[in-house]
């Protein structure tokens, strides 16, 4: 056998499908509430100066910038990074990178707090091991190893000379006159960059639930995008968190990020209370180090060959008679899928016959989650509460050995919030869940980043114009507006690094790795023909996303009855351009075809040079200045 089912899977006949749907439904049902997004606010006040603020780097004082650049990347973290990395390599030097934060890493420099890894396969998602020879410490490494490590991605690729951080952007208008982007920031600086790069991420900005009586409590509060070891005592690298031996603390949140801090919170806190309005599901992690003696076998090519391997095993389906190299939650559905269909010899099965065999293994792998919360948590009515009644990657998958036990200590509470679909409210002591206030000292919110909300909350810009004054936040009302996913039209030389409206690969690196090597080219394919300003033209533009339209999967059934979450924008559909109802899934509108042939389409149209459906306008501002942007060789 090639591959080999999870111990303890339920066969076909243990489980009842319509009976868990309908339990699935009542579940979701629990947890809805009518505001969507709004049940989550911007920090404001004191909670957003402490937002702005960096407690890892210290702020230099510097003058405001006034200057001309020919391209601006907003964001340091792997997406900015990549793009960085690609525009060197296609002999871009003029750029800036421009962030935030105090230094290059983005969410893997704000997020800092104790037991922080990389919860997926480590040597997929750290992109360029093999161009680095760099290799991770385990398959689910340290988050302090992933900063160290795109930091010095940044230095080979010499991103620290012209970046600017402690930098916070706070409008983009297009000057059609001067044909460049004005970036504004909260600093006062004036850039004038001919080519804007949005790079700014899917986690970037913390946000917070909406609780009544917030700004009343008295004790401390942080969102652990801000961790605070100076409350907790301990660091990052050594998480003893000694401070809180007399602290009753309480999190708020049981999404990914607590699932690896709550073992350390239970362990040091006198008291520890969980709120919890969904469970995560949670399987064993079984971590392990790099064997030095399997690195030293790995062939050339190796990286590519795992990243298409754990997307096939995440996301598609494996190849007959393929190895899951993966082997952890993300690939189990597959895996388990992958070996009965070897015991049959691999019969050919339509797409609806796959996705019913699908469909079938994912409730059975489910019930197996649930059992594990039995096999482990000892008080029966704890364990229930914390069993995931949903379908697999309605919510984020999550492993970790600790978590479930935590609940057989003492001085740990869970206090499940969905009934009153999150906390009821704040007091000056604490708060209060089921009419009962529990005095803490401490709240902590593990409750995300503005991932799906209105654009202008994730972005975070008062202002973002393109031509003729249009706002890209109107422009993108009733749904995205794209070609390849990273231009759109009124909107020159703008390029949006993320998931939009292209393919998606199951590392999220791989993706940002592919959108910036696109818009290298194009820019790089402007400057040679001396264009002043490229962007798709409207007929290009619609036809991109009708061919979207017209080659996706439905995901509607399944997106709408997932518990709501960020995944599925809280459960509230979207009204498009046509008033229809569309739920949207966080990862926007995925290409139907898959990933490869994602790929496939973007090569297809840059191997054809035509740079079909852009349309370029104008001229450079001299020779000269064509001359020295001229890409030059890749530097060594």
């Amino acid at each position: 056998m090639i591959n080999t089912r999870s111990p303890n899977l339920p066969t076909s006949d243990q489980i009842d499908i319509a009976a868990l749907k309908a339990r699935y439904r009542a579940e979701r049902d629990k947890r809805m509430r009518q505001e969507g997004q709004a049940q989550y606010v911007r920090p404001v006040g004191e909670f957003a100066d402490s937002y702005e603020a960096d407690p890892y780097t210290p702020v230099t004082p510097r003058e405001a910038l006034d200057e001309d650049l020919e391209i601006a990347i907003l964001g340091g973290g792997w997406s900015g990074i990549m793009a960085g990395v690609q525009l060197r390599r296609a002999g871009l030097d003029d750029f800036r990178n421009i962030d935030h934060a105090g230094d290059f890493g983005g969410v893997w420099y704000w997020n800092r707090y104790p037991g922080l890894q990389c919860d997926n396969d480590a040597y997929c998602y750290l992109p360029m091991l093999e161009e680095t020879g760099f290799m991770p410490s385990k398959k689910f490494t340290d988050g302090f190893e992933i900063l160290e490590y795109s930091q010095d991605i940044a230095r080979r690729y010499k991103l620290y000379d012209k970046a600017l951080f402690h930098t916070m952007v706070n409008g983009l208008r297009w000057d059609q006159d001067i044909q460049r982007w004005r970036i504004t920031t909260a600093q006062g600086d004036e850039i004038r960059a001919r080519f804007v790069i949005m790079a700014n991420g899917l986690l970037n900005i913390p946000k917070l639930p909406g609780i009544p009586g917030i700004d009343k409590f008295q004790g401390h509060m942080f969102h652990t995008a801000r961790w605070d070891y100076d409350y907790t005592g301990g660091s990052q690298k050594n998480p003893v968190l000694d401070k809180l031996k007399d602290k009753k603390v309480a999190i708020v949140g049981t999404g990914a990020t607590a699932i690896q801090l709550v073992p350390f919170l239970g362990k040091y806190s006198e008291h520890f209370y969980v709120l919890q309005r969904t469970p995560s599901c949670v399987d064993s992690r079984r971590n392990s180090e790099t064997d030095p003696e399997w690195a030293k076998s790995l062939k050339p090519g190796w990286q590519e060959e795992r990243r298409a391997n754990f997307h096939r095993g995440a996301n598609e389906r494996f190849q007959p008679r393929e190895k899951d190299l993966i082997c952890d939650i993300w690939t189990e559905v597959n895996r388990n899928l992958a070996a009965e269909l070897e015991e049959q010899d691999w019969p050919e099965l339509s797409a609806e016959d796959f996705a019913a065999r699908y469909e079938d293994m994912d409730f059975r792998v489910m019930e197996r989650l649930r059992q594990r919360v039995d096999e482990i948590v000892k008080d029966p009515e704890t364990a229930d509460k914390l069993k995931p009644w949903y379908r697999y990657q309605c919510k984020r998958p999550t492993s970790n050995d600790n978590y479930y036990a935590t609940f057989n200590q003492p001085n740990v509470t869970l206090l499940d919030v969905a009934a009153t679909r999150g906390v009821e409210r704040m007091t000056e002591k604490g708060f209060v869940v089921d009419g009962v206030e529990y005095e803490v000292d401490c709240m902590i919110f593990a409750s995300g980043y503005e991932v799906t909300s209105d654009l202008d909350r994730r972005w975070g810009f008062a202002t973002f114009e393109g031509r003729d004054g249009l706002s890209i936040y109107d422009h993108w009302r009733g749904g995205l507006k794209t070609m390849h996913g990273v231009m759109t039209n009124g909107f020159p030389n703008l390029y949006i690094i993320g998931l939009n409206q292209g393919g998606l690969n199951s590392t999220l690196t791989k993706n940002f790795e592919e959108q910036s090597a696109h818009v290298a080219y194009i820019i790089g394919e402007a400057i040679k023909r001396g264009a002043a300003t490229i962007e798709p033209s409207k007929a290009a533009q619609d036809g991109y996303v009708q061919h979207l339209r017209d080659t996706e999967i439905d995901r509607t059934e399944w997106i709408r009855d997932c518990t709501p979450s960020y995944f599925n924008n809280e459960g509230k559909p979207d009204l498009d351009e046509n008033g229809n109802e569309r739920y949207r899934f966080y990862l926007g509108d995925v290409y139907g075809p898959g990933w490869d042939a994602f790929v496939k389409l973007l090569a297809d149209w840059r191997a054809d040079g035509k740079l079909e459906g852009l349309v370029l306008e104008g001229s450079r501002d001299s020779a000269a200045s064509d001359a020295a942007q001229a890409p030059t060789a890749e530097p060594a």
